[in-house]
């Protein structure tokens, strides 16, 4: 089965939590993910970030969660990266 490894997301977040406290509390809930983040632009109320987040089997859901949760909204799914079963190191057939 192919495995989504990598996701870079266009979020739109508040000011609060920063963008320090969003990534950290993105690892502490998702702890098998590595995730860092840009912020691209600030407006009064808002910040547009690029988030990524890489690991093995990202659970879509569960990150799209975590950030409704922290108040974000993902505007678009910039990238992904997938491996397929039978990529080399994977033990596929």
């Amino acid at each position: 089965m192919a495995e989504l490894t990598r996701l870079v997301l266009d979020v739109l977040k508040p000011h609060e939590p920063d963008a320090i406290a969003l990534a950290n509390a993105i690892a502490e809930r998702l702890p098998q993910v590595r995730v860092s983040l840009k912020v691209v632009a600030v407006d009064q109320r808002t910040e547009t970030t690029q988030v990524t987040i890489e690991g093995s089997a990202l659970p879509f859901a569960d990150i799209a969660a975590v950030l409704a949760d922290l108040g974000a909204t993902i505007h678009s799914v910039d990238g992904v990266e997938v491996i397929g079963a039978a990529w080399p190191g994977r033990g596929g057939a």
